[in-house]
Formats: C-alpha cells, structure tokens, sequence
C-alpha cells in the first residue's frame, strides 16, 4: 500500500496562515508533512482528504464507542436538530439522561451535564473544594483531567533517572501561573504508602484526590483493585473528596464504568467521551450532599450545556450502551486484536504486554504491564514510535505517541481485524529491518 499526504501537506501551508501550527488541537499537529486532515468516517474507518482509508483505532481518543457516524444516534441527534437546538432553558430530555446515568452508576446519585471532559472535571474539583472548604489536590503520575490550569502539570518520566530523586512536576503548557504548584501533589499509582504519607502531612489541606483507575492518555496504566480499596479508605478517614475521572473509561469497559470494573464508589464521577458516540457531552456526577452545592454557593452552567442535539444522541448511546451487548462485542473484539498482535510480536522473540482494558488497550514492550507511569520510562517506547508511522503508511490509525491507547468501537468487524493483524505483521518485520534489525529484535524489544 503506497500512501501520498500531497494534500494534507497542501491544506496545512494554507491553513498554518490561519490556524495555529494548522490545526485546532495541539495533539492534532503530527508534523508539517504529517499532520491529517479529515474527509469523512464510518463505523471503524477513517478517510483522508488524499482518499487514504484507515482503520481507526485512535476513535477520536475513544468517544465514537459504536463507530463514526452511527446511524442509531445520528437518527437521534437530527430529532434533537428539530425541537430547536439550544435554548439556554431546561428539558425534559436532561431528566431522562440523568435517570439512566444514575441506573448505570451507583455513585451517580445527581448529575450536572457539560459540553467536555475539562469542564466536567473543573467543575467536580470546584465543587469538591466549596464542600470541604480546601484548596489542596492529589493526582496520579501520569494522569490526564484535561486543559485547565489546575490539570496541566506532569513530571517529565523520559528525562527522570531513578538516583536523581522524585520526579520534578513541572507546567504542562506554558502561560500556567507557577503559582498553582504550591496547590497541587502527586503520587506514583499503585503505592497506597505514599498516598498515605500525602493524607498524613497535607489531609488538613486536601479537598480531592483525583484517578483515572485506567489512564486514558497513559499506555492505560490501571490501578490495582487493591489500591483503589486503600484508596477509598484513606480518602474516607482523612475526609478527601475521591473523584473518578471516566472521561475515557465511562460506558466503555462496561455499562457502570471503570467503578463496576473494580467495585470501587467515588463521591464525584466524570463522563464525556464514550457518553454521545462523538457528540459533544459530559457530566459530572456524585453524592447528593456534594452535588447539592451546586446552585448553593458553587457556580455552574454554560450556554451550551446541553444542547439538544448532543443529549439526544446521548440518550440513544446510552440506551444501546444499557440494553444491547455492544460492550460485549467491542470487548472480544479487543481480545481478538490483542491475540492476534502477541502472535505477531512472539513469533519475533519480541517482548511485550497489555495493560488496561481490552476496549482501550495499552501496547507496552516489555514482559510485565507497568504498575505506574514511571514503568514507561524503562520500556522500550522508541519501538512503537517508529511502529506507528509504519503502520499509518498501511492504513492502520493509531496515535504516533506510545502512550496512548488503542480504542476499539462497535464497528470493528472480522475484516477490521484481519487487515489489520496482516498490516501489523508488515508494519512490525519494517520496523525490525529499517530501525533496530532482528538482533535487536530477538533481545527482546
């Protein structure tokens, strides 16, 4: 398969006049002759404006849980095109989608909608703060809650050697008061001790401890059910807030999230992505005594916030999400995938593992899944950064950084995975000749 990007590379010298670094995401800049440009999708695959057709398995960073343009819930967002739009006015509809939230998730006693995953983890934090009446918060290493001042700071694993010391958090963007560090601490997943060493000496300070028990933007690193257990009784005895940010995991690994996953209840939750199969929507939602305090001293609210288009089509994901074995076909679908991309890689004497969910799978080489993000730093990341180009010049889409997972969709069929396990088979012996040899290889990648 010969793949040409003469026309994304045409559209990026136009649009880099106008846009910055040409594209409206950061994470969407791949490149000055690499960077793709969107035509259109459908179920599990993606074309470019070249005509390159790809099997997607970026999904957009996983909200299209049944495939792009799923008739189902477009048939549903047109009929939310046709009651108005948006009209800065309550529903009956946010009830409705409220009411199934909280079937589906235990923790989700009430429920406040937004338009994407940052707002609904700014607002759980905001209101976790106004209810304990701190400032403070912990986060995991390597864990993502979005754009927003207090979310973008990150310790710089590729550089850190272990005999320096702890990792040095630093600002993830530039333009972040320095002055927000003094709020924020951040723990290795999977060590309870020094999670437990933060609640002792800071607990007076702390309003939240915030996880993602699967790391969506890392290699889907997971807690253990064991940590979370530790977790949730250190959060209890010091009186922290714990929110689960779902904003990937969310009616994805299964109906009531990663919380039915690892039998775990957070006191705040957050939803977006998997939640309206690509439509704009998130929410936040939680105890009732927390979630009171909204409306009652702590702000929230939006223009935007749900538009009717974008509840429509989440009522109908949802609906299909809860009463159909969607869930079920994606999960043996990613199984499937990961089987047959270990038979490829064993063959070779090339070593490597899974962590995460089989619906958003992290692709890690070495023997043993890592137990935390500092676990990356000693695989061998450069193999799949040299892996995913390879792969996109065969009409297989992944994210160019190797801590992202691998999303799989409804619409992921048999011919999915067959072209996709023979594209992987070339895309790996290329790698192997081109960049490190079958030495190399052998040795265990």
């Amino acid at each position: 398969m010969t793949r040409s990007l003469s026309k994304s590379n045409s559209h990026f010298q136009k649009a880099v006049k106008r846009l910055p670094l040409g594209v409206s995401s950061n994470f969407r800049y791949w490149g000055d002759d690499k960077t793709i440009y969107a035509a259109s999708g459908k179920g599990a695959r993606l074309t470019d404006i070249d005509g390159n057709e790809y099997i997607d398995y970026r999904m957009a960073y996983g909200p299209c849980i049944l495939g792009y343009a799923d008739p189902r819930v477009d048939e549903a967002a047109r009929s939310g095109m046709e009651i108005g739009g948006v009209f800065a006015l309550s529903t009956e509809r946010e009830y409705a989608v409220a009411e199934r939230i909280s079937r589906m998730v235990p923790a989700a006693e009430l429920v406040r909608f937004s338009n994407s995953g940052t707002e609904a983890v700014m607002a759980a934090l905001r209101v976790a703060r106004a209810f304990t009446g701190k400032d403070s918060y912990v986060v995991i290493e390597g864990g993502y809650h979005g754009v927003f001042d207090a979310a973008l700071w990150y310790a710089p694993i590729e550089d850190w050697r272990p005999a320096a010391g702890e990792p040095h958090i630093v600002p993830y963007s530039a333009g972040v008061p320095g002055i927000l560090r003094a709020l924020l601490h951040s723990v290795p997943m999977n060590d309870a001790e020094r999670l437990e060493s933060v609640f002792k000496a800071y607990g007076h300070e702390i309003a939240a401890f915030m996880i993602e028990p699967i790391m969506g933007n890392c290699c889907s690193i997971s807690a253990t059910r064991e940590f979370l257990r530790d977790a949730r009784s250190l959060c209890d005895r010091y009186g922290i807030v714990m929110i689960i940010d779902e904003v990937k995991t969310g009616f994805r690994v299964a109906r009531g999230g990663v919380q039915e996953l690892f039998g775990v209840k957070s006191d705040l939750c957050t939803f977006a992505k998997a939640m309206g199969n690509g439509y704009p929507i998130s929410a936040v939602a939680g105890r009732e005594d927390i979630m009171r305090r909204f409306g009652n001293g702590v702000v929230h609210g939006g223009t935007y916030t749900c538009h009717s288009v974008a509840l429509a089509a989440a009522e109908k994901t949802l609906q299909i999400i809860g009463e159909t074995p969607a869930l079920q076909t994606i999960a043996e679908y990613g199984t499937r995938l990961r089987a047959g991309i270990s038979h490829v890689l064993s063959q070779r004497g090339i070593k490597h593992s899974y962590s995460g969910h089989p619906s958003m799978s992290g692709l890690f080489f070495k023997e043993q899944p890592p137990r935390n993000y500092r676990d990356w730093a000693s695989s061998d990341y450069t193999f799949y950064e040299a892996l995913a180009p390879e792969l996109h010049d065969l009409g297989v889409l992944c994210e160019p950084d190797s801590r992202e997972p691998w999303f799989v969709c409804e619409a992921h069929d048999e011919r999915c995975l067959v072209e996709t396990l023979q594209r992987f088979e070339t895309a790996v012996d290329r790698v192997v000749n081109k960049h490190i040899g079958p030495d190399a290889a052998q040795g265990g990648a």
